[in-house]
C-alpha cells in the first residue's frame, strides 16, 4: 500500500520571505526575518529537550523580543502581535498547488503536519488557497511535542489510521527530515535555496530540488 504523504508546511509550503517587509520595517533590515525564524526553531527545541511545552505561536513571540533586544529595539504588544498575524497569510511557492495535486491525481493521500496550532495552520493553508488539497491537517500542538520529536510524527500517522512506516514526510528542514525518519516514517527533501540535508543523519530516499521534481520521485516510488 502506497504511504501517505505528510507535508510539513512552513518553509515547505509556505514562503516565509512574504514577511520581509514586515521585519525591513520593524528592525530596518529583512535579514531579521530569517533570524527570527531560527531563534524561533531553537526556543521550540529547548522547550521539548527540556520537557517545558510552550506553543509555537508564544515561542515565536518570545522569539521577536529577543531579536528586539539584540537589535536594540522596542516592539510593542500591539506591533508584535500585527508581525505574528502576518504568519497566517503567507503565499505558497509557485509549484506547490501543481505539485500535490499530481500526487493527488496519483491516488495518493495527501496529509499536513505541522507545529503551528492547529487554528494557525488551517489559517495559513486556506489563505493559500490550498486547505482543499488536504484529507487532514495534523498539528504537533495536539501532543505538546514539537517537530522533531517522534510523538509528533507517530500521533500523525494514527490520526491518518496506519502506522509511522506508512507515513513519508515532505519537508524542506534538515531537523525535520532527521525527526521523520528516526521516528520511522519515510521522508523526501525539498531543498529550497539555502536548505542542506545533516551528513550526520541518514539520507532520505527522495531528494528534488522543487515540489515539482519531489511530486515525480513520489509518485515513482510510491506507485503500486
Amino acid at each position: 500500500m502506497a504511504r501517505v504523504i505528510l507535508f510539513d508546511v512552513n518553509e515547505t509550503l509556505l514562503d516565509l520571505r512574504a514577511l520581509d517587509p514586515s521585519f525591513e520595517r520593524a528592525f530596518g533590515d529583512a535579514s531579521a526575518r530569517p533570524q527570527w525564524f531560527q531563534q524561533m526553531l531553537l526556543s521550540a527545541f529547548v522547550a521539548t529537550i527540556t520537557d517545558r511545552y510552550s506553543d509555537f505561536g508564544t515561542l515565536g513571540r518570545g522569539a521577536l523580543r529577543m531579536i528586539a533586544e539584540r537589535r536594540g529595539k522596542d516592539l510593542g504588544e500591539e506591533e508584535l502581535t500585527s508581525m505574528l498575524r502576518e504568519m497566517r497569510q503567507l503565499p505558497t511557492y509557485p509549484e506547490v498547488a501543481a505539485g500535490i495535486g499530481r500526487l493527488r491525481d496519483a491516488g495518493l493521500r495527501i496529509a499536513a503536519l505541522t507545529n503551528s496550532t492547529l487554528e494557525v495552520a488551517e489559517a495559513q493553508l486556506v489563505h493559500a488557497g490550498i486547505r482543499g488539497l488536504f484529507e487532514r491537517v495534523c498539528s504537533a500542538d495536539t501532543v505538546r511535542r514539537l517537530k522533531p520529536a517522534a510523538e509528533a510524527y507517530r500521533a500523525a500517522a494514527e490520526q491518518l489510521g496506519v502506522e509511522s512506516s506508512g507515513v513519508r514526510m515532505v519537508a524542506a528542514h534538515a531537523w525535520d527530515i532527521a525527526g521523520a525518519l528516526r521516528a520511522g516514517c519515510a521522508a523526501a527533501f525539498v531543498a529550497r535555496p539555502g536548505q542542506v540535508l545533516d551528513p550526520l543523519v541518514e539520507r532520505p530516499d527522495i531528494v528534488g530540488r522543487d515540489l515539482t521534481e519531489v511530486a515525480d520521485l513520489i509518485i515513482a516510488a510510491e506507485r503500486p
